[in-house]
């Protein structure tokens, strides 16, 4: 059994703002939440999220520290020689 008078007030229906906008209710311990961000306008849920990677990490990496010479990083993998 829970010790009484320790844990905080819940509250299941929390209701849950963005921009002053309401968005959702959750349960917590508070009766309202103010968010900057949540999943409606988050880009990663609504996939305006645009990555421009054009070079891969490892080999950014590498040049980075001088562990690889430009012309290797620009030259074929010895599979595609094969071919």
């Amino acid at each position: 059994m829970a010790k009484a008078d320790i844990h905080p007030q819940w509250y299941p229906e929390a209701k849950v703002y963005c921009n002053g906008e309401f968005v959702m209710t959750v349960g917590s311990t508070k009766p309202e939440l103010h968010v900057d961000v949540w999943s409606g306008n988050h880009p990663f849920y609504t996939g305006t999220q645009k990555i421009i990677d054009t070079e891969g990490r490892v080999e950014r990496f590498l040049r980075k520290y001088g562990m690889m010479d430009t012309q290797q990083s620009t030259s074929e993998t010895p599979q595609e020689k094969e071919k």
